[in-house]
């Protein structure tokens, strides 16, 4: 009976095994094309091909510097003691905003002569009325009375000014005058704090720019000095945020070439909406420099290009269960794109994002 059973155990497991077999055999030949879902679909990029000229382009370093026609620089034209500062570097202010109060010698000296001079008016003025009268009863000359008149007219000017004065630094009767903020910007530059003496000599209290429009100012070598030319397409790219990427145009060469640096400085004006352009940030500067003969090819985006066994590929896309791993042969390639050498239908879309992942997908299968 031991013997029948083992027998039978055998016969049972390895014709068991050999149906679980073939079951899984004709699974594996059953299984199901790969699809896009929706919530994969949704990061996702897709990008559709087109055939291009080959651009060639060569990478230039630059750095973000002010705008200098938006600039503003403080200094102040009085002397005195800072009592309050009333901003920190960074700060964005409005014009008009009072920024530090100081406590000045000068201000109180000009309180005193407006004081003076509103005296000195009353005490014309009391004088002209009474030569105007000896005139009248002929006990003065009418050149006494045009001496008043004029010395009234030298006072009056002279308050207006220390008036006008007193109002420009918004001087207080205790002595102290305000700095006020020129414009609308962000504090970019700050040397002033509370105890420090000022005066006209000093140097600059702080520095205001919007910061809207920004330029790079981009450093062209001896061997790129002819490609480097105004209306010139460049693309910036921040190191601190290279997905992000800028274009615009050179705008001015400054024809001297610097023999320390050995390059010649091009700039290039952008708009800074996010405020990720920083003065002092280094970027790089991509400028077209040929295009390859006049040569045209399929143009693939780099982030698109899958190299797998010495080997490069895309996945392309018909619809969300057709994609296909295609093979392709780069002939040339920029910081942008990589031109190729086959041809594809008008239409034709790449995945540009998680193709990577779709490709393992789709090879596993």
């Amino acid at each position: 009976m031991k013997i029948k059973w083992t027998y039978g155990f055998l016969f049972v497991a390895l014709f068991g095994c050999q149906g679980k077999e073939s079951s899984d055999k004709g699974s594996n030949e059953a299984v199901e094309k790969f699809c896009l879902n929706a919530e994969l679909k949704k990061s996702t990029e897709l990008q559709t091909i087109q055939e291009q000229a080959m651009v060639e382009q060569m990478s230039l370093p630059g750095k973000i510097e002010y705008n200098e026609n938006d600039l503003v620089v403080f200094k102040s034209l009085l002397s005195g003691v800072v009592e309050t500062v009333k901003f920190e570097l960074g700060d964005y202010v409005k014009k008009g905003q009072v920024l530090a109060n100081i406590k000045s010698v000068e201000i109180q000296s000009l309180h005193q002569q407006r004081k003076f001079q509103e005296n000195q008016l009353v005490l014309l003025q009391k004088q002209l009325y009474t030569k105007q009268d000896l005139l009248n009863d002929g006990m003065a000359a009418q050149t006494e009375v045009l001496e008043l008149e004029h010395q009234l007219d030298a006072a009056k000017i002279e308050l207006d000014r220390i008036k006008e004065t007193l109002g420009l630094y918004r001087a207080t009767s205790q002595g102290e005058f305000q700095i006020l903020a020129p414009k609308n910007g962000y504090i970019v530059h700050k040397a002033i704090s509370p105890g420090q003496v000022i005066g006209s000599e000093s140097d600059d209290l702080f520095s205001i720019s919007n910061l809207k429009e920004v330029w790079v100012m981009v450093n062209v070598f001896a061997s790129n000095l002819r490609f480097a030319k105004v209306g010139a397409a460049v693309k910036v790219k921040s190191l601190a945020f290279p997905d992000q990427v800028y274009t615009g145009k050179i705008d001015k060469l400054y024809p001297v070439f610097d023999a320390n640096e050995h390059v010649m400085k091009a700039r290039v004006v952008l708009d800074n909406p996010n405020l990720k352009l920083m003065p002092g940030l280094s970027v790089d500067v991509l400028l077209e420099k040929d295009q390859q003969g006049g040569q045209r090819a399929f143009a693939i985006p780099n982030k698109a290009i899958l190299f797998s066994n010495n080997a490069n590929y895309v996945v392309l896309y018909r619809d969300d269960c057709d994609l296909e791993m295609k093979q392709v042969d780069i002939r040339y390639s920029n910081e942008d794109y990589s031109y190729v050498a086959e041809k594809f239908p008008q239409g034709t879309k790449v995945v540009a994002s998680n193709a990577l992942l779709i490709f393992e997908e789709l090879r596993g299968r």
